[in-house]
């Protein structure tokens, strides 16, 4: 479907090959609210890509060439902090100026930027390596469209607020556009140099290299003019965004192991997250993903901050304290709410502002609630912080309300959704594509919609909610909630579970018929802990199947199952974040070797990618000798897709630790393939820390737990600490 017919709904739910696409490969860059999102030239297009501030690209166009031409592309590369993009280049052949021109691969062009306090900063550097003078022409060019994040997604507006001219003056350009909404929105761009000509749209500068001589341009963008740009100021700013990174870095517990390459991908996964991860007013928050999900999003973040709890707990505090400032507290069509829903995305744009989409603060997402639930419970076990339980229990004791209130709208038991307004998702569970559910002849069901996971996920909420009523003194509450959990479970493995398949159906619809199609959601039931073993065990080994394993991966619907495409969304793709969950799960009832070899077919991926998970990839069969294949508009970073190497190694090692108790368990360990040793520094419980120290003798994997230099014990067996 072309993205100009689109009404806000199918936005919602189009299919992401829809949204534009600059050239490939990409670099983003990102600092709180302001991202830049460039080619591996450094120059910016305006398709897809753009420097961007709250929602709106601030500005859509920028690129550099020398004698009028595009350099001829040498390499581009972020540095490993994720602070700096690094572009090298050389001139084509420079026109004649003077006495001589200058051939290809005279002048050296190295771009670097990096973006501070909503503010891209960048240094060009050109050097001569001829023995001659150069006369050496820079031309940038420039523009600021100032659209929504959903117009540069596609969508298209009756009407838009007011671009001013662009104002050129000495060594700088001003921006300004002032929306339906009333808030004026600008940007200028400023140069250390005054051009030889400056107008509202380009650059001109002439700059004289003599033999092996260098010359260094400053460039600032910005929302407002500042002082000119110096290379003191670069410096200053460099030196700030560095510090900060760091400090983001090295928060939670510290791994390490033998595997030079596994450690590039532990390292680059923790720095994504510290890319993604945005200092708020209620503490740390992952933004989902860049370009198009650079936001909190309720669901995306709580996974994420699962996926850390056991190394970095207090990314779930902050995401658990947000997302409780925000529960909804009304119900509202347009906004999918109801009183303690917990929210599934928020945006600041102009589009949102106005109420031309519903995404200014949107809570259409059914399993966020229970997730948030979950995620709240799973953080107490984790820590033993009831200080913090204890200020969120009345949002807690809100959101275990809609779920018995709202969350079942039919009363048959199931948390269910249907979409409040057009305008909304029509489906709501993490897999929200509009094709993403339904029946095995291919055919949509009719809501009210009841998808298995989350139902796994309420189950895991009421568990959670019985045993922080009983630690709280509240015997009835948890003795009511337990009953819950059990009544669900129980109607789950009723009315869902396929007795000639051996595994779960999708969904239940409306009509109480069920989506008897194979789907990667059961093996988030496995997360959960809500089948019985033998249903486990049949689950399991049915997605290690190679209908499920794709040899990189979980695809997200099996092979051979009606609407299944490798290359869709949801309906055949991997995404790293669904197949951590499944691991985590499957390791919970019991699977070794399956794990390991799922992380091994991510670790894998992941070398392909340059050691950085992208949202998702296309679900082709592995084939030997052959890379996995990429999905061309996948978010990259994205938060629960760096995460998941942290979940997959939990899965792997076995690690659980018991805040309540104060001790940490390893039950039968396994090393990742290719890894013989892994070290695990600082992990805080409360006031210990503890290290554990992991390494492999033949093919059994050896567990120490130390406490301030003392050895508590050693695997092999179960060890608790």
């Amino acid at each position: 479907m072309d993205d100009a017919t689109h009404t806000p709904s199918q936005m919602a739910d189009q299919e992401r090959t829809g949204e534009p696409r600059p050239p490939f490969p990409l670099f983003a860059l990102k600092d709180h609210d302001t991202f830049l999102v460039a080619d591996s030239f450094g120059d910016i297009g305006g398709v897809g890509d753009g420097l961007f501030h709250n929602d709106t690209r601030v500005l859509s166009k920028y690129r550099l060439t020398l004698g009028g031409e595009a350099p001829s592309h040498l390499s581009s590369s972020m540095s490993q902090d994720n602070v700096f993009f690094h572009c090298h280049a050389t001139n084509q052949n420079l026109p004649l100026l003077g006495a001589a021109a200058a051939p290809h691969g005279t002048i050296h062009l190295e771009r670097k930027r990096f973006l501070w306090d909503q503010r891209c900063y960048e240094r060009l550097t050109f050097a001569n390596y001829s023995r001659d003078l150069v006369m050496l022409p820079v031309s940038l060019e420039f523009g600021a469209d100032f659209n929504d994040m959903f117009e540069v997604r596609g969508s298209k507006r009756g009407a838009r607020g007011e671009r001013m001219t662009p104002v050129a003056e000495g060594r700088s350009v001003h921006f300004a556009y002032t929306g339906l909404d009333e808030v004026e929105r600008g940007s200028v761009i400023s140069f250390s140099e005054p051009p030889g000509r400056l107008s509202s749209s380009r650059a001109d500068f002439l700059f004289m290299l003599s033999a092996d001589d260098r010359f260094e341009l400053y460039v600032e963008i910005g929302p407002t003019l500042s002082q000119p740009p110096t290379r003191h100021r670069w410096r200053e700013a460099a030196a700030r965004a560095r510090l900060s990174m760091r400090q983001r870095t090295r928060r939670g517990a510290r791994l390490h192991s033998s595997g030079r390459l596994f450690n590039e991908w532990l390292d680059k996964s923790r720095a994504d997250l510290a890319l993604l991860t945005t200092e708020l007013d209620t503490g740390p928050y992952p933004y989902a993903g860049i370009p198009w999900f650079s936001t909190p999003f309720g669901r995306d973040a709580i996974i994420t901050a699962w996926q850390v709890l056991w190394i970095q707990p207090e990314l779930a505090r902050g995401v658990l304290a947000y997302l409780g400032k925000h529960q909804a507290v009304e119900i509202s069509a347009f906004q999918d709410s109801a009183p303690g829903k917990i929210m599934h995305e928020t945006r600041r744009g102009e589009m949102t502002a106005l109420g031309e989409l519903p995404f200014g603060r949107y809570y259409g997402g059914v399993d966020t609630t229970p997730l948030f639930v979950g995620l709240a419970c799973a953080y107490a076990e984790r820590t033993g912080d009831m200080s913090f339980i204890e200020s969120l229990w009345p949002t807690l004791l809100k959101a275990v309300g809609w779920i018995e209130q709202f969350g079942d709208s039919n009363g048959d038991g199931l948390i269910d959704y249907a979409r409040g307004a057009a305008s909304g998702l029509s489906n709501q569970n993490w897999k929200d594509s509009e094709d993403s559910v339904f029946h095995a002849d291919g055919k949509f069901p009719t809501g009210p919609i009841a998808v298995v996971e989350v139902q796994g996920y309420a189950y895991a909420a009421f568990k959670g909610m019985a045993d922080l009523a009983e630690r709280r003194g509240d015997a009835a509450n948890g003795h009511r909630w337990a009953e819950r959990a059990e009544t669900l479970r129980q109607t789950v493995e009723d009315r869902f579970w396929m007795e000639d398949q051996g595994f779960y159906a999708m969904a239940i619809d409306g009509a109480g018929k069920p989506c008897r199609v194979k789907g990667s959601n059961p093996g988030h039931l496995l997360f959960s802990g809500l089948p019985s073993p033998e249903r486990a065990k049949r689950v399991t080994e049915t997605l290690l199947g190679s209908a499920f394993h794709a040899g990189w991966g979980l695809r997200t619907l099996a092979s051979g199952q009606p609407r299944f495409n490798p290359m869709s969304y949801h309906n055949g793709s991997i995404w790293p974040h669904d197949t951590a969950l499944c691991v985590l799960g499957m390791a919970r009832y019991g699977e070794r070797q399956g794990v390991v070899r799922m992380l091994a077919g991510l670790f894998e991926t992941a070398a392909h990618f340059e050691m950085r998970l992208p949202e998702l990839f296309c679900g082709f069969s592995r084939s030997a000798g052959e890379p996995p294949v990429a999905y061309p508009v996948a978010c990259l970073p994205q938060a629960w897709a760096a995460g998941s190497v942290f979940m997959m190694l939990q899965a792997c090692l076995g690690v659980t630790v018991d805040g309540w108790k104060g001790k940490v368990t390893l039950n039968d360990p396994r090393l990742p393939i290719g890894v013989d040793r892994l070290d695990i520094d600082s992990i805080v419980m409360g006031d210990k820390v503890v290290d554990i120290r992991f390494s492999r003798s033949g093919d059994k994997t050896r567990g120490r737990v130390n406490r301030q230099g003392s050895t508590a014990g050693i695997w092999p067996g179960r060890l608790a600490y």
